[in-house]
């Protein structure tokens, strides 16, 4: 994970072995410090953009908690970054995404990264499919963010936190009925959330990306004649990375996007222009 624009140092125990040098800072710019001290919790942490967001926070002085349901991700997060904490749970169910997170203490930054996508034709979506999907997509991030905001009004901190949306919340995408379905939900979610939260000092933005190259991407995406009709309608010509989504989360966790609640970023390339 390249942290050559939001991480000043290494956390202790962080490896970022392969990331490049560092860029250098322009005369007279001070280094961010949004998130020394401050407490994040990331979802679906175990791989791709949340995995990458924890690291790059972790790397940029924050202190983080990685959540998964998936544990021998959650223990090679661990061995990568000593210094990231994590908590298994399946965010699906109710009870224990309670009971866990009544543990995890105090939290500054909220990541709802975690989701799942089941590609069904519309005349074939079964219960099963519409339950996981809406109960992981939108109920979850509706549920750990209402318990993380409790907490974050009872301390009287200025919290930020930071919904995984889609351009497929804004644009309709064959054999994608429920997942275009939960993404929309959740950009009005995001605003309804930044509107009541605001008055307590919390903002609310989500970011909203096209296609990205994580390793699951990578093998779904990589085949030129798949990849070809999407990347046509992209002016940019591409996909996104790990670290073009990465690193709008990280501003909109941060202190300069401190006037900015409500948005949903797009992290398109142009897509939903074209």
């Amino acid at each position: 994970v390249s942290l050559r624009r939001w991480g000043r140092s290494v956390a202790p125990g962080c490896s970022v072995s392969g990331a490049g040098p560092r860029t250098r800072r322009p005369p007279g710019m001070e280094p961010d410090r949004s998130f020394s001290g401050r407490r994040a919790l990331v979802t679906g942490a175990g791989k791709g953009i949340g995995r990458a967001a924890a690291l790059a926070l972790s790397g940029a002085g924050a202190q983080v908690i990685a959540l998964s349901r998936t544990r021998a991700d959650l223990e090679s997060l661990e061995r990568e970054c000593t210094g990231i904490e994590t908590l298994c749970v399946d965010l699906g169910d109710w009870d224990a995404t309670e009971a866990a997170l009544s543990k995890v203490g105090a939290i500054d930054l909220l990541v709802n990264n975690a989701g799942v996508a089941v590609l069904q034709p519309f005349l074939e979506v079964t219960k099963e499919a519409f339950d996981r999907s809406f109960d992981v997509n939108l109920r979850a991030v509706f549920h750990v963010s209402q318990i993380i905001s409790r907490q974050m009004i009872a301390r009287g901190v200025q919290g930020a936190i930071v919904n995984v949306s889609s351009q497929a919340s804004q644009r309709a995408l064959r054999d994608h009925a429920v997942y275009c379905s939960t993404k929309s939900a959740l950009d009005m979610l995001t605003k309804v959330m930044a509107l009541e939260l605001g008055p307590h000092k919390i903002r609310v933005n989500s970011v909203n990306p096209t296609v990205v190259m994580t390793d699951m991407g990578r093998i779904y995406w990589s085949e030129p004649q798949k990849a070809a009709p999407m990347i046509s309608r992209i002016p940019l010509g591409k996909f996104a990375e790990v670290d073009d989504v990465v690193n709008s989360i990280l501003f909109l966790l941060s202190d300069k996007s401190a006037m900015t609640t409500g948005v949903s970023l797009l992290v398109d390339g142009g897509f939903l222009v074209s």
